[in-house]
């Protein structure tokens, strides 16, 4: 016998595995210990909105009968090896699960990746925090996993819409995440954990008779008559296939040079751009979970969402919280040399004493008009010129500006700045003279309307860091709505961030889901 019921649990009867399991048997009326029955945690979520917080909990038990299986979505794949092939371009999250999908509908994937595979790039990542040395080829951004693989790992989407989210999840699980991200309102896997699923999601493909070419950079397009054949690389190579998956995520400039030269069609978009914020972890623990020295050992370190609508030269435009990382680091994510560019990972455990979240400003096209004489490269000229500024502040390593919040907002340089964890270092800077103006103020109005919705959160002991500019791409490839293919260029599917369509992880491998049916389904009529 099965049953369902819902509990409002303690944090230590929520997360004390033999607790929970008493409580759970206690509300059905069975013995704590009762041999014939197995209760288990099938959903969970913080409350923290009380002084006492609560943590709600829906439960299965099973009565004289096992459990039934968590996944249902085995590890088994097809051999695809002599099968048509489709090109994949970018191994991050929407070019791996792109892959995936393709072999089990009968397709041979053909993944190339510009970067190198996880093992490998560690060694690049290193010298960026120790040497300030960025590869343009292999860094936070590219290699294999993209930049999901160093991040928070965070498993959260509303695109319900794009597919099935349970469904990427069990082939997470089954690649080697814990089942916790099953349960867990708000999952993440950790970026320790990442490369190592990373690894195994390119064993499936391989085992099935795909290939991933790593160091392999497409440098051109085969086209005939507005239909894509296959693409070029770096070494001039020649790879056909069946359609092209352009899954290049949002820092690829190349490729969207590249487009724009061969006159393919693509649009200026609107993104974000700011600064990453960094508190102490018990901090904002303190506020969030109402506690008066620390959060105990059963809550885990908790995060926090802010948004607020700004008023400048009458045009209104959001500041709100971005990819937030509670118990993290903020790391380096430059793509090319001459740019400061920050991010921010947690390890699975989040066991940071620092919290950091991206802090930044809508920005639209019609902020930028200065840069409109670069077309459908506008916005992402104006992001690279901030990024480039921000690089010339830092005296030209990867060395961050930065500047304590509170100073921020009063105009004043700090005389000195707090420890960090963002590892190249940091330096006092007015970040009034890094952010556009309009940038600035805006981030101003929002971080001390921040601070009255948030008691202690705008204070001198926390600084800002930049400039976090890779929210989401700055282009749109425009595809179909229905079909995803691009509106011009037959066989081109443009997918994910990079094109404009996803951010983050899930949202991003249901993308590349979709895009491989929808190829895979037109090809086959």
């Amino acid at each position: 016998m099965k049953k369902e019921i819902q509990l409002q649990l303690t944090p230590q009867e929520a997360f004390d595995e033999e607790i929970f399991r008493e409580v759970a048997l206690k509300r059905l009326g069975l013995k704590p210990h009762d041999p014939d029955a197995v209760a288990r945690q099938v959903k969970r979520s913080i409350d923290a909105r009380g002084r006492q917080i609560k943590v709600n909990v829906t439960a299965e038990v099973f009565i004289k009968e096992p459990p039934t299986p968590f996944i249902t979505s085995p590890k088994v794949y097809q051999n695809v090896s002599n099968a048509d092939p489709i090109i994949i371009v970018g191994a991050g999250p929407a070019g791996m699960f792109a892959a995936l999908r393709a072999i089990e509908l009968g397709v041979k994937p053909i993944v190339i990746e510009r970067g190198k595979d996880v093992r490998a790039r560690r060694r690049d990542i290193a010298a960026i925090n120790k040497e300030h040395i960025v590869n343009p080829e292999s860094n936070y951004c590219f290699g294999e996993g993209g930049a999901g693989t160093y991040s928070d790992g965070k498993l959260y989407t509303r695109s319900k819409k794009r597919g099935d989210i349970r469904r990427i999840m069990e082939i997470l699980v089954s690649h080697g995440a814990t089942e916790e991200i099953l349960v867990d309102a708000h999952p993440h896997i950790g970026t320790n954990k990442l490369p190592i699923l990373v690894a195994e999601l390119r064993e499936s493909i391989l085992q099935a008779g795909g290939e991933v070419l790593f160091e392999t950079k497409v440098t051109d397009l085969i086209l005939e008559s507005n239909e894509i054949k296959g693409v070029i690389t770096h070494d001039g190579e020649r790879i056909f296939g069946l359609g092209v998956i352009l899954a290049t995520g949002h820092s690829a400039r190349d490729i969207f040079h590249l487009l724009y030269h061969k006159k393919i069609l693509i649009e200026a978009k609107p993104f974000a751009l700011g600064v990453r914020i960094e508190h102490a972890q018990s901090l904002i623990d303190r506020i969030q979970y109402h506690c008066e020295v620390d959060r105990g050992p059963y809550l885990p370190a908790s995060s926090y969402s802010l948004v607020h609508q700004t008023m400048y030269q009458g045009k209104q435009r959001g500041v709100f919280s971005f990819c937030m990382c509670p118990g993290g680091f903020i790391v380096p994510a430059a793509t090319s040399p001459g740019e400061i560019v920050v991010n921010g990972m947690s390890p699975s455990r989040r066991d940071s004493k620092f919290a950091n979240s991206g802090m930044v400003v809508a920005v639209e096209l019609e902020d930028l008009p200065q840069y409109q004489k670069y077309g459908p490269l506008a916005a992402m000229m104006f992001q690279a010129e901030v990024e480039q500024r921000a690089w010339k502040a830092g005296r030209e390593t990867q060395t961050a500006p930065a500047q304590r919040m509170v100073d921020f907002t009063q105009g004043k340089t700090s005389k000195s700045l707090l420890e960090s964890s963002y590892q190249p270092g940091l330096l006092s800077v007015d970040m009034h003279e890094v952010l556009p103006e309009f940038i600035a103020l805006r981030l101003k109005q929002g971080l001390i309307t921040f601070g009255q919705k948030m008691k202690g959160y705008l204070t001198n002991d926390a600084q800002i860091i930049g400039v976090e500019s890779r929210t989401s791409s700055p282009v749109r490839i425009p595809r179909d709505k229905e079909t995803f293919e691009h509106t011009i260029i037959k066989g081109l599917y443009p997918c994910a961030e990079g094109a404009g369509y996803a951010g983050g992880i899930v949202s991003a491998a249901m993308d590349g889901e979709r895009c491989a049916e929808k190829l895979i389904g037109k090809v086959r009529g």
